[in-house]
């Protein structure tokens, strides 16, 4: 089995390609500027999970999908950014965006959400593969470790705790022991966190949350 995971880092995504089965894993990392890069550095995988939305709402509603992330997250939620409708995409500034958004929605867009609309419109922009999932690296994590409190990923115990979770699915010192540079911990903890939603993806033991399709025939579920 060949999966992936896939986060975005300063300039680009995170890329980690696991192969095998089981703890006797082989994990290789890359890091890639684009949407396009990170197709073909993936290409051939069973599954890929990117955290990213691959669907974005036509109208005010916000997608299914992130309302029920959004439960299971409770006091996590806040890192769940409501994905922006449409026509913010086309928008070349924030206030640009905030426009567009308010116009449909009533209501302006954070700053954070503005910070990847761009990384949205790169994944917009190319033809996925039915293999591409959208994955949610924190509710993958408390769904691989349910019983764990975790604390913020930027802390050392919160990093200790996804370390710990991701350990019981593959070694650490194989799966972390050649980082790219470009790359933080946390965004490849997240990177992981996305690869073993892929491997239930490919096992078809999945769930997916709000499954249908948009106006491009594309998935609306995140898997978990």
């Amino acid at each position: 089995m060949r999966i992936s995971g896939v986060d975005g880092v300063p300039g680009g995504w995170v890329v980690c390609v696991l192969f095998g089965t089981g703890r006797a894993r082989e994990v290789t990392w890359t890091v890639v500027p684009d949407a396009a890069s990170v197709l073909a550095a993936t290409a051939g995988c069973d599954a890929v999970g990117v955290d990213i939305p691959l669907s974005v709402p036509a109208g005010a509603q916000r997608r299914e999908a992130e309302l029920l992330a959004s439960a299971r997250l409770g006091r996590s939620r806040s890192s769940l950014f409501p994905t922006p409708p449409a026509p913010v995409l086309d928008a070349g500034s924030y206030d640009e965006a905030c426009a567009a958004a308010q116009a449909v929605t009533g209501k302006k867009i954070s700053l954070q959400t503005w910070h990847i609309v761009g990384r949205i419109r790169e994944f917009q922009q190319v033809r996925l593969p039915s293999s591409v999932v959208e994955a949610h690296p924190e509710l993958t994590f408390r769904t691989m470790a349910p019983s764990c409190a975790f604390a913020s990923k930027k802390t050392a115990r919160g990093a200790g705790q996804r370390v710990a979770a991701l350990s019981e699915w593959v070694p650490s010192a194989a799966a972390l022991g050649d980082l790219p540079t470009a790359a933080r911990l946390d965004d490849v903890l997240d990177a992981l966190a996305c690869a073993w939603t892929a491997e239930r993806v490919a096992r078809g033991t999945a769930e997916l949350l709000g499954p249908g399709t948009d106006a491009l025939g594309r998935s609306t579920a995140i898997a978990v």
